[in-house]
This record gives C-alpha cells, sequence and structure tokens, in this order.
C-alpha cells in the first residue's frame, strides 16, 4: 500500500454505483454492503484505527459503526476531518513523534493501516502495550521476495533489508529514495508488530485494492475504458492470464470481521474464491456498464516489443512469464476459511465508475495508469497491419 494519505471518500456516492445487484449483497444509506451471511452478534468493541480518512480506513470506520462498535481514529486531522461520522472520536497528532493524545487510553483493538515504517510500529506499540488486546497490521503482497511461484502461501519467502538503520527513515527519505525499499520496510513494520504483540498480532497481507476511492486508478482504467465503448485493446490470453485483486470494501469489512472473531496470524487477502480470467473480468465490467465496447487481444510479445508494460500501462494484468508470474496467482485458501467474501465484480466496477464520475473534470481527463487514447490507436493500428 502506497505511503501517502489519500484524500478521504465520499462513501455517499456508492450506493448508487451497487443498484441492480438483487439478493446477492444489500447497501446500506451509508455505503456499506452487508451481506447476509455476516450476522451481526457480536459484542461491541473499542477499535482504535491509526489512520481512518485513506482508502480502507473510512469503509472500516463506517462498517465498524454499522455493526456496534466505538471508534476512535488518530491522525493528523488534514483529510477532510469534518466528513468523518459524529460519532467517531479523532485524536490529533502525527505518527512522527506526536502520539500523546495516545496516552493514558485503553482500547479492545488497534488497526494500523498507514504504516510502512518499523520506527512507527515501534512508537506506537511503546505506548499502547498494555493498553490494547491485539494489533491488526494491515501489510501487503509486496512483501514477498519470490513473485514466480502460482498458489504461494503466506509462508513464502520475504524481502530481505539491507541498508542503514531501518530505524531511522523518515517518509521523506523513503520518498526520495528508490520503491525497491518499500517491501523491506513492509516486512520489518510486520516483525516489529510481531515483536511488540506476540501472539496477540493479526497481519493482513492484501494484494491490488481497487474499487471507489482508489487514486491510483489501477483498476479504475478498465470501467472507463470499457464504458467508453469501441475497440478496446485487452491484453494477453483472455482464457489463461488470471488477475488477482481486492475491492477495498471487501477487504475492510473483512477486517473487521477477523477483529470481531479475535482471530490472530498472518492472511493473504486477494480475490477470488475461483480464478478469475482478464477476458471474464473485461466482459462483466462490460455487462454491467451496458457498453458496446470490442476487445482486440493482444499477445504478451508484441505487447513488450512496443514498450508496453504490464501492471502499469495495461493495468491489473501481470505478463504470463517472467519474474511476476506468480504475483497473479497467490493462494487465499487461508483467508477464505476465516470468511473472506467478495463482491461482483461488476458491483466494483459500478461503484468506482460513479466515484470517478464525480472527481473534478480535470482529474477525470488524466488517468494516472493505462495507456491514452492516443496510444492505444497506435498500437492497434500497428497490432491490426501485422495481422492484415
Amino acid at each position: 500500500m502506497p505511503i501517502d494519505r489519500r484524500k478521504f471518500l465520499r462513501l455517499t456516492a456508492l450506493a448508487s454505483g451497487a443498484l441492480g445487484l438483487g439478493s446477492i449483497s444489500r447497501v446500506s444509506a451509508e455505503g456499506v454492503t452487508r451481506f447476509p451471511s455476516h450476522p451481526q452478534t457480536v459484542k461491541p468493541m473499542r477499535i482504535l484505527i491509526l489512520g481512518g480518512t485513506g482508502f480502507i480506513g473510512p469503509f472500516q470506520v463506517k462498517y465498524a459503526l454499522s455493526r456496534g462498535h466505538q471508534v476512535t481514529v488518530f491522525n493528523r486531522g488534514r483529510t477532510h476531518p469534518g466528513e468523518l461520522p459524529k460519532e467517531v472520536e479523532q485524536l490529533i497528532g502525527d505518527r512522527n513523534g506526536q502520539l500523546d493524545a495516545l496516552k493514558g487510553r485503553k482500547w479492545d483493538v488497534v488497526i494500523d493501516n498507514p504504516t510502512t515504517l518499523p520506527s512507527w510500529v515501534r512508537d506506537a506499540a511503546k505506548i499502547l502495550k498494555g493498553n490494547v488486546d491485539r494489533y491488526v497490521f494491515i501489510s501487503t503482497l509486496s512483501v514477498y521476495a519470490e513473485r514466480s511461484w502460482p498458489g504461494m502461501d503466506e509462508n513464502g519467502p520475504l524481502a530481505q533489508y539491507d541498508g542503514p538503520d531501518p530505524m531511522k527513515w523518515t517518509v521523506e527519505a523513503l520518498h526520495n529514495s528508490t520503491q525497491a525499499l518499500y517491501a523491506p520496510l513492509k516486512v520489518l513494520s510486520e516483525k516489529e508488530t510481531q515483536k511488540w504483540f506476540p501472539g496477540k498480532f493479526l497481519i493482513v497481507r492484501p494484494g491490488l485494492i481497487v474499487g471507489p476511492g482508489d487514486e491510483s486508478d489501477r483498476f479504475t482504467y478498465w470501467p472507463v475504458r470499457v464504458a467508453r465503448g469501441g475497440e478496446v485493446l485487452a491484453p494477453g490470453d483472455p482464457k489463461k492470464d488470471f488477475v488477482q485483486f481486492i475491492d477495498a470494501r471487501d477487504l475492510a469489512e473483512w477486517t473487521i470481521r477477523m477483529v470481531e472473531q479475535t482471530d490472530t496470524g498472518i492472511y493473504n487477502a486477494v480475490g477470488f474464491k475461483e480464478k478469475l480470467a482478464m477476458a471474464q473480468m473485461l466482459e462483466e465490467i462490460k455487462q454491467a456498464t451496458k457498453s458496446d465496447a470490442q476487445f482486440t487481444w493482444v499477445n504478451v510479445d508484441f505487447l513488450l516489443d512496443q514498450k508496453v508494460h504490464p501492471w502499469y500501462d495495461m493495468p491489473v494484468w501481470v505478463a504470463p512469464h517472467g519474474p511476476e508470474t506468480g504475483f497473479s496467482n497467490l493462494g487465499n485458501k487461508k483467508a477464505l476459511s476465516k470468511g473472506l467474501t467478495f463482491r461482483p465484480v461488476s458491483d466494483t466496477a459500478l461503484a468506482t465508475l460513479e466515484w470517478f464520475k464525480q472527481q473534478p473534470a480535470e482529474r477525470q481527463a488524466r488517468l494516472r495508469a493505462g495507456i491514452s487514447a492516443e496510444r492505444e490507436a497506435q498500437l492497434l493500428a500497428a497490432w491490426h497491419a501485422k495481422h492484415k
């Protein structure tokens, strides 16, 4: 997960994005999808959320409140503080040494959303140890050093840190450094969590987090592009190339339920229960958006020859060969056994598109992932010329 704090999401837009789903799910006025299989029969808890106003935080807050829990958030108070539900207690501070607001307080559980720096876990743990029963750390699948093994589970090898004192890193220094440090520092943050809360930690490793509020556009590209219609460049093999991601709402709601169940341990949190082919994803988006899109499937060799990069230029998609092959086929059986569920791709696509349409015009004009319309037209012309 990115270490910068993302803009607070306006949750009231979500209900319209999930209409028409019949009996699959029900959407409340707060934008929380409640599944009939998740009964609210738990004892209310006091939950502290570090962050709470980024991408997944607002969904955690809303879902926890909907299930009767008391929620406190701790952040800098700079990201739309007035938009927090009135039931939420907000503590103002900063993970960079301004933690006084956490002192002398007790909670049942703390959920740590935004942390990449191990010093942030250490400093919070020094104050919270003995004052919270469990520590939930939201990590990432990027912690794995080996990404070519299909079906790899939580026991896969982790990235190794090889650098100066990791406790001296700051957010600013990390932003100005190589992205290669992100995964090793996340691993060290996980280890700090385990060190300070042995037997009382829950570490969640999400895959690509998507849905309404995602400022990276790493999934948004597809609903926007498919909804525009016409000939759409689709990458790879439609039936053999699989994709994995998780809706931010599914991740947030499952995390809260794991807290309610007092579960501990380490879990890969990524979709789906059954493998999802790239073609199936695009067809579900097409049907949901009622688009006239026609997909032209372009093979990986041609795309690589044209300097089209999987994941960045063709979001969600991972090349079917190479060092990243397994990253779209990681094991999630452990999380599934603990009740991780997934809403339909159509739900995610519609809610994402609805959110995106509410962004300023200049924001909509420039997607942050995927290729431009001009570049797509050039690639399609070259592909057709080659196969005339």
